[in-house]
């Protein structure tokens, strides 16, 4: 669990950055508008998951992990890194940039939530190894 909490955190709170990042170069977030460079969001949890679910196969899991487990690591992961970087969106929301509309706010989180699913069972299944049974 410790591997989820720091990972899923460093994750969230690089997501949180980009979205002061892309505010502070000037693009337009607000409703319905997406900028190129928010594109990138979709990166960094991909490469993050990739490396933290990497390391915990590693380290944890003497290199050999099969499907689900890779998969409940990943979703903790992405569990952990979604409530932070939504946080700190919310609070960016509420307290910075009160020209972008909650709603809008609201669907990209949804979003990023089905994103970071379809990421998860990617990942999950680059790095299994481990075959298991079902008899």
């Amino acid at each position: 669990m410790k591997n989820a909490i720091i990972s899923g955190s460093i994750i969230g709170i690089l997501t949180a950055l980009l979205l002061f990042v892309i505010n502070w170069l000037g693009y337009n977030t607000s409703n319905d508008h997406i900028t190129p460079i928010a594109y990138a969001s979709f990166v960094i949890p991909l490469v993050g998951i990739y490396i933290a679910v990497s390391r915990y196969k590693i380290k944890e899991k003497e290199n050999a992990i099969g499907f689900f487990e890779a998969l409940f690591q990943s979703f903790k992961i992405l569990l952990i890194s979604g409530l932070v970087a939504g946080s700190l969106g919310i609070a960016y929301i509420s307290y910075l940039a009160t020209q972008i509309n909650l709603f809008y706010f609201s669907g990209r989180l949804f979003g990023a939530l089905l994103v970071g699913i379809l990421i998860c069972l990617g990942v999950s299944v680059t790095l299994t190894n481990k075959s298991s049974k079902l008899d």
